[in-house]
């Protein structure tokens, strides 16, 4: 089944990080890239009781991405993010993490690409919308270019035509899961090879993706380039991607106005019980590597936290960055006079 989604670029799914509002402010950057949803376990959406697939309506293209290895309970799952309109379901093999090798899902599956197989399967007759995979190069032991391929072939032959693959293997013991994202070295050319012996599959590449410049590289190998912690830290990123990789040449708002465009957005939050910080905590590298960016980051972290802090935690920021800039320009001019 190949599919319609453009994921030439996207930005990875992140624990903490990439929930709702982090979306919603990416998506006033870039029209185009392909936005994860945080992983979800399936536990959380079918026992729990918060808004765990909540979403904006603005922030298509946008997949969720599933935790857990029943092939019931992962299509039923899938159902219900199609049913609200999410536009792919991905399954995590890749998290390395202690709670999710307890729970018999993410990287631990790539041991049993019979179990993802059948979790494919059972997820593709229930939805129409794509269902893809996210997986480490390999684990433990299992670090050969075959140990890849023959995970991708099986679960390949169950009707899965995307994969997205993290560029590094995960140690599943001996390692905690922050030093499983830095510890063992990228790999770059087994995804590479990966393409080469699947090249009717869709394969996008994930991990250590720090410049536009690296994911043009990367594209003359593959077909997608996921960028993780680079798009948090700097999200402004984002800004060149229309352009650039899909020859869109909207006009991109500038960082000041997509301050001003995530106003109402905060506003409506507080409107429903919610906290500004909870949308200002993923706007803190916005100005990142320009002057004001340190005042901006600053401004933010010391009042954010702060109980009561409203809309004008945002106002203020950027009060402190126009006065900022006032005071440079000041300072240039008497320069030159």
């Amino acid at each position: 089944m190949q599919t319609e989604l453009n994921r030439t670029i996207s930005v990875a799914p992140m624990l903490d990080w990439t929930d709702k509002h982090c979306r919603y402010f990416l998506r006033l950057i870039s029209r185009h890239t392909l936005l994860y949803t945080e992983m979800v376990t399936t536990g959380a959406i079918i026992y729990g009781k918060g808004d765990y697939l909540g979403f904006n309506e603005q922030e298509h293209p946008v997949a969720l991405q599933l935790g857990g290895s029943t092939p019931s309970e992962l299509a039923d799952c899938a159902a219900k993010a199609e049913a609200l309109g999410y536009d792919e379901v991905n399954i995590n093999v890749g998290c390395p993490s202690d709670r999710v090798q307890n729970g018999r899902f993410g990287a631990s599956l790539m041991a049993e690409p019979a179990t993802v197989a059948d979790c494919i399967k059972a997820m593709q007759d229930k939805v129409s919308i794509p269902v893809t995979v996210k997986s480490r190069i390999g684990i433990d032991d299992m670090d050969e270019d075959k140990d890849l391929f023959d995970f991708v072939e099986q679960v390949a032959a169950a009707g899965c035509d995307t994969f997205i693959v993290h560029a590094r293997k995960a140690w599943l013991q001996g390692l905690s899961p922050k030093e499983n994202r830095d510890i063992p070295p990228l790999n770059y050319p087994r995804v590479y090879k990966l393409k080469q012996e699947f090249p009717h599959l869709h394969i996008s590449i994930n991990g250590g993706v720090k410049t536009l410049d690296e994911a043009a590289e990367h594209l003359r190998h593959i077909d997608g380039v996921m960028i993780g912690r680079e798009v948090y830290s700097n999200p402004y990123i984002l800004a060149d991607v229309d352009k650039r990789f899909y020859l869109d040449d909207t006009p991109v708002l500038e960082r000041d106005q997509v301050v001003e465009a995530m106003l109402p957005y905060v506003e409506q939050h507080l409107s429903q019980g919610g906290r500004a910080w909870h949308v200002a905590r993923h706007m803190l590298g916005l100005y990142q590597g320009l002057p004001g960016g340190r005042i901006w980051r600053r401004y933010l972290s010391q009042n954010g936290p702060v109980a009561g802090a409203g809309l004008e935690l945002l106002t203020g920021a950027m009060a402190e960055i126009k006065q900022a800039r006032e005071q440079a320009a000041r300072f240039l001019e008497s320069k030159v006079g």
